[in-house]
This record gives C-alpha cells, structure tokens and sequence, in this order.
C-alpha cells in the first residue's frame, strides 16, 4: 500500500498581491458608502478617509523593501485588517437603506465605530508611509560624517511614528527604543516632539494601560519636560492632568517621573493654575511632601511644584487652604528632608509672605511656627541658599511690628516658640549683614512685648550683639535704626544700661545723632551715668 504523500503548503500571499485584492474590493464598498442612507456627514468623512487609504495602499507597498522586519510585520497586519474594514463598511451600509425606520441609535454607533476603524487604518498606513520613507537611501550621498547624526535622527522619527500606531506591539517597542535612545542623546528627541507625538506619549500615561508602560512613558514625558520647547505643546496634549493622576495612583517609580515633570511643567503661572484648579491637583502633591521617610527626589520635586504655583498671587488663599502652610514649616524642621526640598519650602514661604495683602496669610506661617523654622534653617551651613530665608523673615516681622492686640499674640507666640534666642544667635553669629539686619528688626519688634524683653534682658549675649550693630562703618542706616529701638526697649533696666555703657555704645551714639532714637537712648544712658554718679558722691 503506497504511502499518501503531505499536501503542499499554502503560499503565503505577497504584501503586494494582499494590496491588489484590497484594490479590487474597494469600488465596491465606496459605492455602498456612498449610497447609504440617513447619518450624511459621517458616511461623508467615511468616505473621504476611505478614499485616502485606496490612494495610500500602493504607496506603502512600494516602500516594504525598505522597512525592517518588525515593520513589514506590522504591515501585513494592516493589510489583513483592511479587508475587515471593508467588509463592515459594506454590510452596515446595506442596513442604511431609506427609509431608515427602528434601530437608530444601533446604526449611528456601529458608524461611529466603523468611522474609527477607518481613522485607524488611515494612520497606521500613513505612519508606516513615512517609516519606509525614512528608509530611503538618501542618506548614501551624504558626507561620511554625517551618516551618524542623519541614522539617529531617522531611527527616533521612526520610532516616534511607530509610537502612534494603533499596534500595542508597536508601542512597546518604541517607548523602549525611545528610553535607549535617551541615554545617549536627550536634546535630540525635544526638537522633534510635535502634537501628534505628545499625544501619543501623552496617552500612554493613563490608567488604561500597564504600569510598566506608564513608567516608561512617565520617563520620557519627564526627560521632554526639562525642555523649554517641549513644554507648551505636553500641556496643550493635556500632559497636566495625566500626571497628576499618575502622581495619584501610581507606582514609586511612576510618581517620582510624574512629580518631576510636574515640576518642570508648572512653572508659569497659567500651567500652576492648571494643576490647581484640576480636581485633585494639590492633593498628590501635597502628600508627597508630608510622607515621611519618602523617595526624596520625588518629595523634592513635589515641594518645587508647590514652590512654583505659589508664584502666582491668586492661588496661594487656595495653597493655604489645602494646608500648604504646615506642610512647608514641617520639612524646615524635618531631618529626613533633603536640602533641595527645604530650600523650595522657603521659596515658597517666600512667596506665600510676599505683598501688601498678605497679612492673614503671614501670621498663619506664624502661628504654625514658620518664624522659627526659617531662623533654624539660617543657622545652616549653605549660605547661598540664606537670602530666601532673610526675605521670608523680614515679610514676617511686617506683621509684628505693629501693636495691635492682634499682633501682640503673634509676638507671645515668637516667644513662646524660641525665636528670641535664634534672633540673638543670628545677630551674632551670621554673616550675612543683611541677616543681621532682619534679626534687629525682629528683635526690635519683639522687644515691645515684655515677656519678649525681659528675656532679651537676661541674655548678656544679645545687649552686646545689639551694640555692635551701632558701628556705622560696617551697618547701614537701617539695620542701626532698628538696634537703637530694640535697645531703647531694654533699656528700662539697670542692668541692660550697665551693659551698654561697657560696650561703648555711648561712643557710637555719639556719631548717630540723625539717627531716629540715637538721642533719647544716649540721653537715658547718661542720665543713668549721672545718677550713678551722684549716688556714689553723697556716699
């Protein structure tokens, strides 16, 4: 019995005999589209896109020569697709016949998602078009070396093509080539990110895909955000609100990238108010600030989003209201904050106190201690980063520096908080004149409470401090003037008067009579020498 021989394999269709039979059914589905009836402007941009994919069919198989392998793959896909397409388009056409009577609103989605299946066939046959154009040999009558540049920049506008195409494959193997690409080159990828590109990426940040695609996307967006060119067309793609929702929900690794790119992205105020008024825009960053022991790039890059949005003089009621206040005073005083994350902490703080209508806002920093925070953090050892912090001060001594009852329970509690002492040791310790100068006129404004006084009183340290501050030729007027009050402040007391004379400042009071103060307080202290001396004389 003779053995039955195996049959012979089917040939595998050619991409080029796949586009002549999607040529030959074709006519036959656009005259369907185009005779069906009811729903007149979908069937019309049906048609249109239709006719866009007949013209561009051939186009892409003149170029399969040159796509790689991957790519030729992805084009065979969509030539099986097609046919699909078609076939629906002529069968959901022959149901649109007039009169159309039930099954309305059935009909108008199944157009609408055809519409979209032909959208997506249009793209994807238009982007593997300029794939394969890229790979024409243009670049053979090039200069050897430009062959280098000209191949990297074609490989990212390849892969940036291949990262709109409908293919999830696709995708996933042009954010990794993007991410490689990254590493070697991170100016490149900025000067050629477009709508259509941004959108892409963009997408790829939301829930709806795996977390792994949202980190490396989330990386790139964090890369392209660091570009200032890179940062109108993120936002105009709705970048904003996808981060924070990444920042939100995502994983350790998502909301680091997330918080950084917001970072880089919020720092004009249209885009702060953007990320503010989104729902839930604060509230991730927020807690990225107050979580304790936290990945500290993405704590430092949450504290600087805050930082920039506090720019902006009309959001920062809604800042405070969402608690931006105790959480910036807490990273001042919290060890396990980086100095990055402090330093946007007193920015902010900065920003917060700036104005002439910001007093509520000045004495609720106040009330959750941030006086005390800022003079800690000026007793560090970065002096570059001082005269944030010196600013911050000063807006706060604005408020007390007045005598109203109000502002009187703002003095008791710089008291109560130990902002007297840090006062002392700044005046004498920093050397930042200018630090100096903020710590007198806290002093000076303080000093009017008494409880405030008599602790000044007992610190030797701080009578002498304020007496160095009368030598014109190393202090301003300024920071004089506000010696000379906190000075006539202590000098009720015997003992204070004592330890002004022996510091010699009747010396410098001498040479400050146009100074505001300068006469009353010499008058008091020579008075007292004069009784003094009297009291011995009778003896």
């Amino acid at each position: 019995m003779g053995t039955q021989s195996d049959p012979a394999p089917v040939r595998e269709e050619t991409a080029e005999e796949m586009v002549a039979r999607i040529g030959g059914t074709m006519p036959a589905a656009l005259d369907a589209v185009r005779t069906a009836a009811g729903f007149p402007g979908r069937w019309k941009a049906i048609v249109v896109n239709l006719e866009k994919l007949w013209v561009c069919l051939p186009i892409l198989s003149s170029h399969l020569g040159q796509l790689e392998t991957h790519d030729n793959a992805l084009c065979r896909e969509l030539l099986q697709s097609v046919p699909d397409t078609l076939a629906t388009a002529t069968d959901i056409a022959g149901r649109c016949r007039a009169p159309l009577t039930a099954g309305k609103l059935q009909l108008r989605n199944s157009i609408d998602a055809l519409a979209v299946k032909v959208e997506v066939n249009l793209r994807d046959c238009e982007l593997l078009v300029k794939i394969g154009e890229l790979y024409d040999d243009s670049s053979s009558s090039r200069p050897l070396d430009d062959i280098t540049s000209t191949c990297s920049v074609r490989e990212l506008q390849r892969l940036l093509a291949l990262l709109q195409m409908s293919h999830t494959e696709a995708k996933y193997l042009a954010l990794d080539g993007i991410l490689e690409a990254l590493h070697k080159d991170d100016k490149c990828l900025a000067s050629m990110l477009d709508d259509a590109n941004a959108s892409a990426m963009v997408e790829l940040l939301t829930a709806s895909w795996p977390m792994v695609v949202r980190e490396k996307a989330a990386t790139v967006v964090c890369h392209m955000a660091g570009s200032y060119c890179c940062k109108d067309v993120l936002v105009s793609q709705g970048a904003l609100m996808a981060l924070i929702k990444l920042a939100e929900s995502g994983s350790v690794v998502g909301r680091q990238k997330a918080a950084v790119a917001l970072h880089h992205l919020a720092s004009r105020s249209y885009e702060a108010e953007a990320v503010v008024m989104w729902q839930g825009g604060l509230l991730p960053l927020i807690e990225m600030c107050r979580r304790k022991n936290g990945d500290s790039v993405t704590q430092s890059a949450a504290a600087g989003t805050l930082k920039n949005i506090s720019a902006a003089p009309d959001l920062r009621q809604v800042l405070a209201n969402h608690g931006i206040i105790r959480v910036m005073v807490g990273l001042l005083g919290r060890g396990d904050a980086v100095p990055e994350s402090k330093e946007h902490a007193v920015q902010c703080l900065v920003n917060l106190t700036a104005g002439y209508n910001g007093d509520e806002l000045r004495r609720a920093i106040l009330s959750e201690g941030g006086l005390r925070g800022l003079l800690l953090y000026l007793g560090g050892d970065n002096d570059d980063q001082h005269q944030a912090a010196v600013s911050a001060i000063r807006n706060l001594v604005r408020v007390i520096s007045t005598s109203s009852e109000g502002d009187t329970t703002m003095k008791r509690l710089a008291g109560e908080q130990g902002c007297v002492s840090l006062l002392v040791r700044t005046m004498l310790e920093h050397n930042s004149k200018s630090a100096r100068q903020v710590a007198a006129q806290a002093l000076a404004s303080l000093a009017t409470y008494p409880p405030n006084a008599k602790e000044m009183n007992k610190d030797d340290k701080c009578v002498a401090g304020l007496v160095q501050l009368l030598d014109p030729s190393h202090y301003s007027t300024a920071t004089i003037y506000y010696a000379i009050q906190c000075l006539l402040s202590l000098a009720s007391t015997k003992r204070s008067r004592k330890l002004m004379i022996s510091h010699s400042a009747n010396g410098h009071l001498k040479k400050l009579m146009d100074v505001h103060g300068a006469t009353e307080l010499l008058q008091r202290l020579e008075g007292g020498m004069l009784r003094s001396l009297f009291s011995s004389s009778k003896q």
